[in-house]
């Protein structure tokens, strides 16, 4: 699972069946200090996520089998919006 921050909308009226009814969200990476470790990719969203929410997403196979029945063509799943993230900041060397 990784951190990220929705940034943005894909509209696609014409999709493969298996993927209508479902809303495309393009997704920044973040670390827990909100710095950006990669390039922005695309998930799917089915939880109500917006512009500007920080998110949870899982990539690869846990995304695509968000279906019992059958494996969807995504690899990346927006899992949860999160309300917050709390990281113990550790003394290095004494400092």
């Amino acid at each position: 699972m990784e951190l990220g921050t929705v940034i943005g909308n894909v509209w696609a009226t014409r999709k493969e069946d298996e993927l209508k009814g479902l809303k495309f969200l393009i997704v920044q990476p973040e670390l827990p200090d909100r710095t950006s470790p990669g390039v922005p990719f695309v998930a799917v969203d089915r939880i109500g996520a917006g512009f500007g929410d920080q998110v949870l997403v899982t990539r690869g196979s846990a995304a695509a089998n968000l279906s019992n029945e059958i494996k969807m063509p995504i690899d990346a799943l927006i899992i949860g919006i999160i309300d917050s993230v709390d990281v113990e900041q550790k003394e290095v060397n004494g400092k």
